[in-house]
């Protein structure tokens, strides 16, 4: 059964950043990812096993932390920073309509986070991908995220417009460390002074963790005086579930109750 394609039209401050306001901005899934505190990663469609590595890490333990993950759910980085979050802490932006499930190769995973996570798109049904729409893309990933990393790049590459994006916008980019002579975008950057680089990914991690426990604190303030389980859900519906599997809130009695 297809799901439903919604439009967004909450207001989303992060993106008056943006050349221009995207509107309309199409979805599918859980809109309440995008009051979470974001994170984008980016980079190569073809990354080294190092890279896929340590992106997978990254994702997997910000995620953890209470971060949602932003890509544009294209192979390589994108796909493995998906994966590495899991559907239920990820935003995915695609460069087509949201009847179309594209790169084919990435269905199953782009299908578990319109389940999970939350699908967002500026075209409408049947608008495919083009050259065009995969910078309009890019921009809006960047846009999302509280800062921008980059965990592989060649010199001319998508990942590095992306980057240019970052930079106007007064986003903060982060790249990991590569040998010489690989991901040559990224070295340039940190040659440049455009970067910096992740060196310790636990530190880096309790750094954004401990703002997105901030922000994601709001929820259990909410659940301080006990609301009913419907009225939790209809407010915060990504955050009961979620919490609920942490052992964080209890369900009583038809109340959702502070453990």
């Amino acid at each position: 059964m297809a799901l439903q394609i919604g439009l967004i039209k909450q207001h989303i401050d992060a993106l008056d950043v943006m050349r221009k306001y995207p509107e309309p901005l199409y979805c599918i899934g859980h809109t309440e990812l995008l009051e979470r505190l974001k994170i984008s990663i980016v980079g190569s469609r073809r990354p080294s096993a190092y890279t896929q590595q340590v992106t997978y890490e990254l994702a997997s333990k910000l995620a953890a932390a209470g971060v949602c993950i932003v890509s544009g759910a294209a192979m390589g980085v994108d796909a493995v920073a998906h994966n590495g979050a899991g559907a239920l802490n990820t935003i995915a932006v695609m460069a087509n309509g949201l009847d179309i499930r594209y790169p084919a190769v990435n269905r199953s995973l782009i299908e578990a986070i319109e389940t999970d996570g939350l699908v967002l798109s500026q075209y409408g049904a049947s608008q495919r991908a083009a050259k065009w729409s995969f910078v309009a893309r890019n921009e809006l990933v960047v846009a999302l995220g509280e800062v921008l990393i980059v965990t592989q790049a060649d010199l001319e590459s998508g990942s590095m417009r992306s980057v240019e994006y970052a930079l106007k916008m007064g986003k903060k980019v982060y790249v990991i460390a590569h040998r010489i002579g690989e991901s040559e975008g990224t070295n340039a950057l940190l040659r440049e002074g455009k970067a910096e680089a992740i060196y310790n990914i636990d530190t880096f991690v309790e750094k954004y963790g401990k703002a997105a426990k901030h922000i994601k604190d709001e929820f259990l303030t909410f659940c301080q005086n006990a609301p009913s389980y419907e009225e939790a859900v209809k407010h915060y519906p990504q955050e009961v579930f979620q919490y609920e599997l942490e052992g964080k809130i209890e369900v009583i009695a038809g109340s959702v109750v502070v453990v």
